[in-house]
């Protein structure tokens, strides 16, 4: 880890300002593009990193905050307990923050946000999944000419860092090169292409001949995108699908999200030892474990049956994802460290406090019915039982709503001490079971999860 930050930060006295020309980067991807992965892709070779799309809306809700505990800049909604994004010095000069917008002065408003702390801005116009296309954003906007050309000309008119902006190609040849002449006009630092329609997925070929095109068409660095199913299995196939596409960098996602070794110019590594390098950052960097799981099995993405990936689907908790590959032992010895900031939990687990009006407890879970009988022997009814034997008054339940997305939280108060999940569940009645559990395996109790009979000792959260 050591010799991996003084490599960037050598990287970094290089020049601030973000060039992409030749360049291999890292895709944006959903659920992918966080910090762990981010920071893998930077030791494995990658010269730029793209986070997920964040939505502008959602983002200009969150307050900046310095984490010294984690020494992490963290954008955190006042209703959440995990940051919607987060970032470190080790990625300063590299990383691309990824934004989906349909407004160019909300977009403005959340790039001054995350402006001092990131490398540069893009702008997704390719994303062709419902949730971004509804709102107008992603794959909607290359039907909206003006509406690109506002948004991009207001963020590079009005920002200090390098603005760029994703598409995909249309059917129409004679569309795109209109819409990638006035992308470039804008004044963006270069342009990625994805070489697919937007109903095309990754079993389509990737339509080499027309990223050729825009990059004869443009004089900005064009960013090739959609090789890694025909092309890239590893770092040698990188310079093939530059080649094929005439591009002046290559974005990979796909090969990434499998083998983020793939941007190793030694070769790729066995999956064991990536997902080992991943767990340390993860660790180190507090990941979410929920974020950690999905991860994790995309790199396992052919072994996800053998023992450790059923294992994994299982694990509650980053301790038991460490311990399944054989990184216990560090994750331990990395949150006993943060104990005295952050209090234990079970298997020397953080429990992550927040000061709200008061100390509240919260861990980070998230209610797998399957793992409890919700019916005969709830969390919630153990907890009962429990302050009836205790003669404390009964826990008090106060649940939240968020209105995003409906999706509910609760806290449960026992013996003046509050306790809440960090996860927001889809309706009250499972919030409020796993309030009860974070509050039962905080005291060190039984939570009634079905697999507690098979686990020694205390099992983390």
């Amino acid at each position: 880890m050591r010799i991996f930050m003084e490599h960037l930060n050598a990287q970094q006295l290089s020049g601030c300002r973000l060039d992409y020309q030749n360049k291999h980067i890292l895709a944006p991807m959903v659920r992918i593009g966080r910090l762990p992965t981010r920071l893998l892709a930077l030791k494995y070779g990658a010269d730029i990193v793209y986070s997920e799309e964040i939505i502008d809306h959602r983002f200009i809700r969150c307050k900046r905050i310095i984490n010294d505990r984690l020494n992490t800049i963290d954008f955190v909604q006042e209703t959440d307990n995990f940051p919607m994004f987060r970032t470190c010095s080790a990625e300063r000069h590299q990383v691309v923050f990824q934004m989906g917008t349909a407004d160019a002065d909300r977009a403005l408003k959340a790039a001054k946000l995350v402006e001092n702390d990131v490398a540069g801005i893009d702008v997704n116009m390719g994303c062709p999944k419902e949730y971004s296309t509804k709102g107008g954003m992603g794959a909607a906007l290359l039907n909206n000419p003006e509406k690109v050309k506002k948004i991009l000309t207001t963020l590079v008119k009005n920002l200090s860092i390098p603005i760029t902006c994703k598409i995909r190609i249309l059917p129409d040849m004679k569309k795109t090169i209109e819409l990638v002449k006035l992308i470039a006009s804008t004044g963006v630092a270069a342009l990625a292409v994805h070489g697919r329609y937007k109903g095309e997925r990754p079993r389509h070929p990737v339509h080499c001949d027309v990223i050729r095109k825009i990059v004869e068409t443009v004089s900005i660095p064009v960013i090739a995108n959609g090789g890694s199913v025909e092309y890239i299995q590893s770092f040698a196939d990188i310079q093939k699908f530059k080649e094929a596409t005439n591009a002046s960098s290559v974005m990979i996602a796909r090969s990434a999200q499998y083998n983020c070794s793939v941007f190793r110019r030694e070769g790729v590594l066995p999956t064991q030892q990536v997902i080992k390098d991943y767990l340390e950052f993860a660790v180190n960097y507090d990941n979410h474990y929920i974020n950690c799981k999905y991860c994790l099995l995309e790199v396992m993405h052919d072994c996800q049956e053998s023992e450790k990936g059923v294992k994994l689907r299982s694990a509650v908790s980053l301790q038991e994802i460490c311990d399944i590959f054989e990184m216990g032992d560090q994750c331990r010895q990395v949150f006993k460290q943060r104990e005295s900031m952050d209090g234990a939990g079970e298997n020397g687990e953080p429990l992550r406090k927040k000061l709200k009006n008061d100390d509240v407890i919260t861990m980070e879970f998230v209610l797998k019915r399957c793992d409890f009988d919700l019916k005969s022997r709830s969390p919630k009814s153990i907890l009962l039982e429990w302050t009836h034997d205790k003669k404390f008054n009964d826990p008090v339940y106060n649940t939240a709503m968020r209105e995003s997305d409906r999706r509910f939280q609760s806290t449960v108060l026992v013996n003046g001490q509050k306790y809440q999940t960090t996860y927001w569940e889809k309706n009250k009645r499972l919030s409020e079971q796993s309030a009860a559990i974070v509050c039962l395996r905080s005291l060190g109790l039984d939570d009634g999860r079905k697999s507690n009979n098979n686990i020694q000792g205390n099992e983390g959260s």
